[in-house]
């Protein structure tokens, strides 16, 4: 090891690292330790891979660190935001052209040069291009994807796109002209623009809300609603108007609430948008459900479940018949676990169908029935019918009623699995709640496997989380249990959010899900036979070793995935 490896300290940790090796460079840059990169190159004289290649296997550098490293060494710059990101410079490259180069400009620096954050800093075609479109001789600074997408998704091109607005309504006259408008419209293009940013954000639902002298743009990102932007009220109309284009809704139509869909691509993504519309007093408010089809892809193991909790659901919705139950508010990532469920049991030999209201993710192999009550078609009709067509297989979107509930329960009973929602507040209130909307107890106890409660929280950002500790009594008393894992030290370590940084939203990124099964035992089976109340039903599964979302949710924050104000936030 060279005297400069070894003795690099916190005080050498600087980006000026062109031409050194890469070891001493990630020690520069605060990466890995000394130690860390003496191990590696002791490791090389009998492992033939690159210094990096050992240091990512071993866990000790992200192949982030690794790309910002080689490209000090290449002497390019690496984008740090807290060197400062000027909103002023990004018009100098267009939209349009930034999105193909994935780069944005973000600052002139000391000698006049225009630094542009890029994902690929190497593509000098792409840099001869961005030089000419800005008319700036330009300094690449590398940058992640993610933090271009923020930079792109947080620059505001509002007024650009917007323009100067005339004091006239534009969509007073001219609605039916929106059908032939081009993309360069400023209604065309401020819908368009409001949908990437959302895109970009990770959003859930886009609310468009008109006001009385603004319309306002609000995001749900995992699950909290912020504004992004208010643009000026005489859009309002024009705006409507081609949502429900994109839709195929009724432009004339402003009365009623209406409701529809569009397949749109986002930048190589295949999306789904849910479109609802409601009249209020300042116009109609729109909201837009994105439904992204490759998350329904997602394996169950990767959406929170604690690998005990897992087997438990996976034994129980693995069983020839009966029915699995899970339970949550609105937004609580039922629909997910629907999906996430059918994709595991998923076969050619199996015979699916669902019944939904809306379908929101259309499965290949997996025959999907859409509600319509105008038509006659509800959860029960739609249900009996089903049930003619000889299913192995049963989803039912949500039960809302005496008559589907027992409907499934009698599929249940008959020879069918039966996967469903049902509105409680956790797993033991399903099955009272089956009893008061008419259920004969004796008959859900018997076809019931399980039922799964669960709610979700937000995720912290790894990157800019902050450790702190909490002392054993405080985490009993908001989790709700006497127990906690042993050998846990007394204050315990925990991460409260960060302050936020450029791969992250308040120093949260997506969301995490808490868990409590209820596997219903002989036990369980004669409480409810009794009638008794959930609180009871809950103790005796407690008892059986049911852990419920609140102790989920500790197991999530001690292992610095949450924080304690989400689970307080969302378990109530």
């Amino acid at each position: 090891m060279s005297k400069s490896l070894s003795g690099a300290s916190s005080a050498a940790r600087t980006t000026q690292v062109r031409g050194v090796p890469l070891g001493e460079a990630l020690i520069r840059l605060g990466f890995v330790k000394p130690e860390d990169v003496e191990a590696a190159l002791a490791r090389q004289a009998t492992d033939r891979r690159k210094l990096g290649e050992i240091l990512m296997a071993a866990g000790k550098v992200s192949r982030d660190q690794i790309d910002r490293a080689m490209a000090l060494q290449m002497g390019m710059g690496v984008f740090n935001a807290k060197d400062g990101v000027d909103p002023s410079v990004a018009s100098l490259i267009d939209e349009k052209t930034a999105r193909r180069y994935q780069a944005i400009p973000v600052r002139f620096d000391a000698d006049g040069m225009l630094v542009v954050a890029m994902v690929d800093p190497t593509n000098l075609q792409g840099i001869d291009d961005l030089q000419i479109v800005s008319g700036h001789t330009i300094r690449p600074a590398r940058a992640t994807k993610e933090e271009v997408q923020q930079l792109l998704a947080s620059t505001n091109r509002v007024d650009d796109i917007i323009g100067i607005v005339d004091d006239e309504d534009i969509s007073a006259g001219s609605v039916d002209d929106l059908r032939n408008e081009t993309d360069n419209a400023p209604v065309v293009k401020l819908v368009n623009w409001i949908i990437s940013q959302a895109v970009d954000h990770g959003t859930s639902d886009i609310h468009i809300e008109p006001q009385a002298n603004s319309m306002l743009i609000r995001f749900r990102v995992d699950g909290v609603l912020k504004e992004i932007t208010q643009v000026p009220r005489q859009m309002a109309g024009g705006v409507a108007s081609r949502i429900k284009i994109m839709a195929d809704l009724d432009i004339a139509e402003r009365r009623t609430p209406q409701d529809g869909r569009v397949g749109i691509n986002v930048g190589g993504k295949a999306l789904d948008l849910r479109i609802a519309t409601l009249p209020t007093v300042f116009g109609e408010k729109i909201v837009i459900r994105i439904l992204d089809k490759s998350n329904v892809m997602l394996e169950l193991g990767q959406v929170g479940f604690e690998p005990d909790v897992l087997a438990v659901y996976e034994k129980a919705y693995k069983r020839p018949y009966g029915a699995v139950v899970i339970t949550g508010p609105t937004g609580s990532g039922k629909s997910t676990s629907l999906y996430g469920t059918l994709n595991q049991l998923n076969e050619p030999g199996k015979n699916i169908i669902t019944v939904e209201d809306p379908v929101e993710y259309r499965l290949q192999g997996i025959n999907q029935v859409q509600v319509n009550t105008k038509a006659g078609l509800t959860f029960a009709a739609g249900l009996r019918s089903i049930l003619r067509c000889d299913p192995d297989i049963v989803m039912i979107g949500e039960v809302r009623d005496r008559e589907t509930a027992q409907i499934a329960v009698e599929a249940a009973l008959t020879g069918h699995l039966v996967l469903c929602t049902l509105h409680t507040n956790d797993a033991a209130g399903a099955i009272p709640r089956l009893t008061e909307m008419g259920v004969e107890p004796f008959l859900s106890a018997s076809a019931i496997i399980g039922i799964l409660a669960q709610r979700l929280a937000r995720k912290l950002c790894p990157e800019c989380r902050v450790k702190t500790t909490v002392s054993h009594k405080q985490l009993m008393e908001i989790g709700e249990t006497k127990t906690l894992p042993r050998g846990l030290p007394d204050p315990a370590p925990i991460y409260e959010a960060g302050p936020g940084c450029s791969k992250c939203s308040n120093g949260y990124k997506g969301r995490v899900g808490l868990y409590e099964f209820l596997t219903m035992s002989e036990e369980t089976r004669h409480l409810a036979l009794q009638e008794a109340s959930g609180a009871q039903i809950a103790a005796q599964a407690r008892k059986e070793g049911m852990r419920t979302l609140r102790e989920d949710g500790l197991i999530k924050v001690l292992s610095g995935r949450t924080t304690l104000e989400e689970l307080a936030r969302t378990v109530a």
